[in-house]
């Protein structure tokens, strides 16, 4: 976060909506930033409610072109989970494997880069509040979690989250 005011009011993060900004790479997948967010001692993982699926999710979004993937896997965690992180490892890029979903016009595979983070803060009040829920889980109840969802499993088997 840019300015280290924490005051409620503060316009450091602003929460985005639309894709006019999203990148894409060669490929046309669409490139989607996201965070592993830990407890300090790493027996605890982050997740969110999912707001197109029922089931839980890791944070992540769309990349954009006005800003570093770090800051926008930041600027995900602080949308949609409401925390403050601090990143620690870069788990590489995941390729989506699930099949394009038929509603959507956007037929596009994501890419998504992940990253390994520790909370450093929960706020009470965040941009997409009304949507979620947020709840910790450890490494075998988050594994059950995000079984049908293959990316973000593989996010969570490569962080350094304890077993």
């Amino acid at each position: 976060m840019a300015s280290g005011s924490g005051s409620s009011n503060s316009r450091s993060m602003e929460s985005r909506t639309g894709r006019s900004k999203q990148r894409y790479n060669s490929k046309g997948e669409r490139l989607v930033a996201g965070v592993v967010p830990l407890t300090e001692d790493k027996n605890y993982v982050l997740l969110i409610q999912s707001t197109r699926r029922k089931g839980w999710v890791l944070p992540k979004g769309g990349w954009e072109s006005d800003e570093e993937i770090t800051e926008a896997a930041a600027r995900e965690a602080w949308e949609e989970a409401g925390i403050s992180i601090q990143i620690d490892y870069d788990l590489g890029d995941i390729a989506e494997s699930r099949p394009p979903k038929k509603s959507s016009k956007d037929s596009s595979k994501s890419l998504y880069r992940f990253y390994e983070a520790t909370v450093l803060k929960e706020e009470l009040d965040w941009p997409e509040k009304h949507k979620r829920e947020r709840q910790w889980f450890t490494y075998s109840q988050a594994k059950e979690a995000l079984s049908s969802r293959p990316e973000l499993l593989e996010a969570l088997t490569r962080s350094t989250m304890k077993r």
